[in-house]
């Protein structure tokens, strides 16, 4: 029996409804919420001064951050961080005035001749739609080495937000935000619920205590099991918060989990202590400063108990195999910042099966020898969702396990991206062009992004400095990520020399898809092979910048495959990637 606080029953056509009395929930995180939105008389005058600004087109990082600053998700933050604010954050996780705040949240950008102070700018959506104008008040270069080394505790570009942060801009700005409309989402507009709306409806419910669930996965029951457990250990009401902005790459994609989400919370959950509602967070995966921000956010929406997962918002692993973040360091950064947060940590303790009893229990408490029963997030995709088999019903709720099933396509039907690097001259575009036969007499359509040819087309006009060839291969990056996306194959051929944005490439397109292959051939053997005679007009200072030569070749630190071009000829080597993608399941053996 469930018993709520300050209830009463009236009856209802006939029935008896539970209806619950509002109660003061804890307020947001500096006392009150940011509201940057314009009120509605002004819209139209200020979108006309809109129209005749200079203007910049938003990332959908940056939108994502937008629209949290204007609903005041991110309170008492009001805009994008200034100098002062930024510095002290990666310093020392507090604002310039000594608020705790664990990550900057910055506006980046490429100068220009309207990037100054005192001139205000119209901020876009990537597809130019208008948003927000602001005033630069601030202008300030920044180091991203600093940034990743102190806000994220590595440099290394296995790291996505490290990776992606070789593409943003050299200065940040910041200013007074007029928010004229949100970013527009037309998905589950039910479930996008602002700060203000999230903790109206919370507070309806007629609990104090609010604890918050952090996901960007889909929920088993291993989830709904550890999430109703709080709900009774605090005596409140379930926030379910899923991420449906910006996740880590590879994630399942937000549209499939929120179907998770609703199927679970309709039919398994006290209807009177859940709410669903999404948040469009983009994340940076940083683990234990992550965690704080999230306790930030969640506070502001209403939660005054953030439930905290092992290695929380952690990216994985780094180029040498080695976590990046310790499995327990954000519960206790969490906990060590609890009375200043306002918001208690609830550790996610693991559980498992207990299939003789038919209910799951903390694994602190099975007794030894009992039988157990659990899967891996590996076993769960390569066992049952790549091979079309559903997920077992002691593991998932049928609604769910169906949901998985009918949107996650076998392996051999996803996207893949090979991904060729290596020096010019070293064997990629021969191995590429026969890999390409092989796909297709396996039954794989593919799409070929040869280096040369995208210079001629895509690339043309891009020159050969660091800032011309990372876009070059950002640009092909996206056209591959997008044929992945919808389940295409694709061959790409170029030098790439560059680690950072090879990484920042494999997380537009996912771990799980991209197969990077290092063509490894040795300067002299490259040099031999160059009938175009680059390499001696390089010697003799003809060409600048070329690789090898005076510009650096950066060679993957973790490959998934490296070829020897000199011991193997093309044929041997297209097959040596051919085997390795029918061992992971991207291609059926004929």
């Amino acid at each position: 029996m469930v018993s709520y606080p300050a209830v009463w029953n009236t009856p209802t056509l006939g029935l008896w409804k539970v209806i619950m009395k509002p109660v003061n929930i804890i307020s947001p995180y500096g006392g009150q919420l940011v509201d940057l939105m314009v009120p509605t008389e002004e819209l139209d005058e200020l979108k006309a001064y809109a129209n005749r600004l200079p203007s910049i087109q938003l990332s959908q990082r940056q939108m994502c951050d937008l629209e949290l600053l204007a609903v005041g998700a991110f309170s008492p933050l009001e805009r994008f961080m200034g100098a002062a604010d930024h510095q002290r954050v990666i310093d020392e996780m507090r604002l310039a005035d000594g608020t705790l705040f664990p990550l900057p949240i910055t506006l980046s950008v490429e100068p220009d001749d309207f990037i100054r102070i005192g001139q205000e700018i119209a901020l876009r959506s990537d597809k130019n739609v208008l948003l927000a104008v602001m005033k630069i008040e601030d202008i300030y270069e920044w180091d991203r080495d600093e940034v990743a080394e102190k806000a994220f505790g590595t440099l290394d570009s296995a790291h996505p937000i490290v990776a992606e942060m070789h593409g943003w801009g050299p200065l940040n700005i910041s200013g007074e935000l007029r928010i004229i409309q949100l970013p527009p989402n037309h998905d589950f507009r039910e479930l996008r619920m602002t700060p203000g709306e999230t903790r109206t409806k919370l507070a309806a419910f007629g609990f104090e205590n609010i604890v918050a669930f952090q996901t960007r996965n889909p929920m088993h029951r291993v989830h709904e099991e550890l999430t109703k457990r709080a709900i009774e250990e605090v005596g409140g009401v379930l926030l379910l918060h899923p991420v449906v902005g910006m996740t880590k790459p590879g994630d399942v994609n937000h549209f499939i989990r929120v179907r998770t989400y609703k199927a679970l919370t309709s039919n398994y959950y006290d209807s009177n202590r859940v709410l669903l509602s999404l948040l469009p967070l983009a994340m940076r995966m940083g683990g234990p400063r992550e965690a704080i921000l999230h306790a930030i956010i969640r506070r502001n929406y209403g939660a005054n108990h953030l439930i905290v997962g092992r290695d929380h918002a952690g990216p994985g692993n780094d180029s040498q195999g080695n976590p990046i973040y310790g499995p327990y360091d954000a519960q206790e950064l969490v906990a060590q910042h609890s009375g200043e947060l306002g918001v208690k940590m609830v550790p996610f303790r693991m559980v498992a099966y207990l299939p003789e009893e038919e209910r799951y229990e903390e694994v602190s408490k099975i007794p030894e020898g009992a039988k157990t029963l659990s899967l891996s997030g590996t076993q769960v995709r390569e066992n049952y969702l790549s091979n079309g088999q559903l997920l077992p019903e002691w593991f998932t709720r049928p609604e769910v396990a169906e949901i998985l099933a009918d949107s996650y396509p076998p392996r051999h039907r996803q996207g893949l991206v090979v991904w060729f690097t290596g020096l010019s001259g070293s064997g990629k575009s021969t191995t590429a062009e026969v890999l390409t036969t092989l796909l297709l007499e396996h039954g794989r359509q593919v799409t070929v992004l040869d280096g040369d040819v995208v210079r001629t087309h895509l690339s043309k006009g891009l020159g050969f400095s660091k800032e011309d060839r990372d876009t070059n291969i950002r640009r092909i990056g996206f056209v591959a990520s997008e044929i992945a996306r919808h389940g295409g194959t694709v061959i790409c051929a170029a030098i790439s020399p560059y680690r950072a944005i090879r990484d920042e490439v494999r997380s537009m397109v996912s771990n799980d898809g991209f197969v990077e292959v290092f063509v490894d051939t040795p300067l002299e053997v490259c040099e031999a092979r160059d009938v175009k005679g680059l390499y001696a007009k390089a010697r003799r200072g003809e060409i600048t910048g070329f690789t090898g030569i005076d510009d650096p070749y950066e060679p993957p630190l973790k490959s998934e495959l490296t070829l020897d071009t000199v011991a193997h000829t093309p044929d041997q080597n297209a097959s040596i990637i051919l085997n390795y993608l029918i061992e992971q399941g991207f291609v059926k053996l004929v």
